[in-house]
């Protein structure tokens, strides 16, 4: 990825965009011991603990429960109030190019794929920019963390997770690399028609499209196989496409693979399974027409935002709603996703939305937290509010999923109590005393 922007530019982006920056800086670690009492706590695991207590202390959770069974001495530390409020896990937004492009008319602010087919080499996490003044949108929406992901080519490189609150990418990391994501071949429907949002278009030259697609499934098959092998041995020559290939084999690393039509996913299942790699499918169209084999095969699905237009002209007008409870009531496990950057500040409005055509709350909430831990494969330590995790959550208000009574008072990223401010609520002030608006 380019890691280097012109001086010239850099500054004239800069320049351009200081007019209105919101000023923030990273928490500092935590210094005290803090009680959270009162509040409604969501667990993230589907549990629900009414007028409850939480305690965290040097970044991790020491305690939760029932308020009403406990008492503390407040001497050594900070006591929270949350009568009537509730708390979350701090929310977590799957593959988004959130920090891999900051403006998207201006170039060089643009660092989210590479040219070329293969390119598994390929960290997104080394061009992530914390100096981007997106994440401070989305903090004050509950999201406090992200997996970063590339984009381009069949195999587009390896995402990572990151939380929203740091100087640089090092301490941003909560995972540099967890999962290697690529793009199924679509399979051509109709007269050369290709279905599930495949990125392979009309063959040129000719050339037959199942052809095409085949031959495109026989090089990825083939990288996979020279990969495995590659990794298992002890080579002469390094070789960084197959060398970033070792994760995905011994497990330390997940892949993603985009698939949506029934039979592209059965095939990148199938794919996968030879390999001895349990997959997440990204997408999914149709992935509620497979619920059983899904299940079977223990395959989560990341499934796109609800807000949208159904992928075929006969399907349900009402399906993209419906899909992630279809999913869920079946039994597998769904991961809520939205496109692009600046929009990942409405993924708990999306999981309101699941929740409105189908899922509990509690599961609607799973599809942004815990859930989506375990796709990362950070579940051990975020994700959901258990003692010896990350305190990593949030205070709101009101409901977190329902965008009218959302309103988050407080947040910590692994003990730090954040600052919530951003450029969105400067601007508000800003106009709101130039116009007398209160």
């Amino acid at each position: 990825m380019n890691k280097y922007i012109s001086t010239a530019i850099a500054l004239f982006v800069t320049s351009t965009l200081a007019y209105g920056q919101a000023n923030i800086s990273p928490a500092k670690p935590q210094s005290q011991k803090i009680i959270v009492m009162g509040a409604t706590i969501h667990t993230g695991d589907g549990k629900v603990i009414e007028n409850g207590y939480l305690t965290f202390d040097k970044g991790k959770i020491t305690g939760i429960g029932d308020a009403t069974t406990v008492k503390f001495s407040t001497n050594d530390a900070r006591l929270i109030t949350a009568s009537g409020k509730h708390v979350y896990p701090g929310f977590i937004a799957p593959i988004t190019n959130l920090g891999l492009i900051e403006i998207e008319s201006v170039k060089a602010t643009i660092d989210e794929d590479e040219l070329g087919e293969n390119n598994a080499h390929i960290r997104s996490i080394i061009a992530y920019n914390t100096d981007s003044k997106v994440p401070a949108t989305l903090r004050s929406n509950g999201i406090l963390m992200a997996q970063i992901t590339p984009k381009g080519g069949s195999i587009s490189g390896s995402s990572s997770v990151v939380q929203l609150d740091a100087w640089n990418w090092e301490d941003a990391a909560i995972r540099k690399e967890d999962a290697m994501h690529m793009t199924w071949p679509a399979t051509p429907r109709g007269r050369g028609g290709f279905g599930g949002g495949g990125r392979f278009g009309a063959a040129p030259g000719g050339v037959d499209p199942n052809e095409r697609t085949q031959n495109a499934i026989a090089e990825i098959n083939k990288f996979f196989t020279e990969s495995k092998a590659y990794t298992e041995a002890t080579p002469a020559v390094t070789n960084t496409r197959m060398a970033a290939m070792k994760g995905v084999f011994n497990g330390s690393e997940k892949l993603f693979i985009t698939a949506n039509t029934q039979k592209d996913i059965v095939s990148a299942v199938m794919f996968a399974k030879k390999f001895g790699i349990t997959p997440v499918i990204v997408g999914g169209d149709d992935a509620y027409l497979l619920t059983d084999f899904l299940k079977s095969n223990n395959v989560a699905v990341v499934v796109k935002q609800p807000h949208a237009l159904p992928n075929n002209a006969d399907d349900d007008v009402n399906m993209p709603y419906k899909n992630a409870a279809l999913l869920s009531n079946a039994g597998v496990t769904v991961v809520l996703s939205i496109d692009g950057f600046w929009q990942q500040r409405n993924l708990p409005f999306m999981a309101g939305t699941a929740s409105a055509w189908g899922m509990s709350k509690e599961d609607a909430l799973k599809t942004i937290t815990l859930n989506a831990a375990k796709a990362m494969g950070v579940d051990k330590t975020t994700g959901s509010l258990e003692i010896g995790k990350d305190a990593t959550f949030f205070i709101s208000g009101g409901d977190a999923l329902d965008m009218k009574s959302n309103k988050v008072e407080e947040a910590f990223i692994q003990g730090r109590s954040i600052n919530l401010d951003n450029l969105h609520k400067q601007l508000d002030k800003k106009f709101s005393d130039k116009y007398g608006i209160k």
